[in-house]
């Protein structure tokens, strides 16, 4: 399927008839300067259909590593970070999971994405064969604290991705605004 650009989208299981498991990698470069780099942390949401975290349960993120049914999790190194999904696990009441990366300001202080030179998302299947990558167009000068990298979503009966690369300036306390997220 290859490349996309910041609002397109790919069919998955339509184009590709049994697919069951996703890996969700998302990676990062960024340049190093004299003082504290800032700590990127990856954050999965699963959604209703009108967009809002199911509960506060349904968070994959460091402190959370899998949703309560096992059907998003946090796994291996293939990338920086990954996240694999079990489509036949997602209840049906998830519409869609939202991959996020944020600036963690508890760790080494408030940051940005200022010294993120390169950034990505890609969707392959559970045995990493790459079907889409997304390559996230950041601004450099930019005071974007949290990032959407992209998102699955059902369409019908089949699941899609969509490449995003929407940024917060309100970082993680905006992220949980719009998704109603307690965090």
């Amino acid at each position: 399927m290859g490349n996309l650009v910041a609002g397109a989208n790919a069919a998955l299981t339509a184009e590709n008839p049994g697919l069951k498991t996703l890996l969700v990698g998302l990676g990062w470069t960024s340049v190093h300067g004299r003082g504290p780099q800032a700590e990127l942390v990856p954050l999965a949401v699963m959604c209703n259909a009108a967009g809002l975290a199911v509960s506060d349960d349904h968070l994959v993120f460091f402190n959370q590593l899998a949703s309560p049914d096992g059907s998003v999790m946090f796994a291996g190194n293939e990338d920086q970070e990954q996240i694999d999904v079990d489509l036949g696990l997602v209840p049906e009441e998830v519409a869609k999971i939202a991959f996020i990366v944020y600036v963690d300001p508890e760790i080494r202080g408030p940051g940005t994405f200022s010294a993120v030179r390169q950034a990505y998302i890609r969707v392959a299947t559970g045995d990493n064969r790459e079907l889409v990558r997304f390559d996230v167009p950041l601004n450099p000068g930019g005071n974007i604290t949290a990032m959407m990298f992209g998102e699955l979503y059902r369409h019908r009966q089949d699941w899609k991705f969509r490449a995003l690369g929407q940024g917060y300036t309100t970082g993680l306390r905006g992220v949980a605004a719009d998704f109603r997220i307690g965090l």
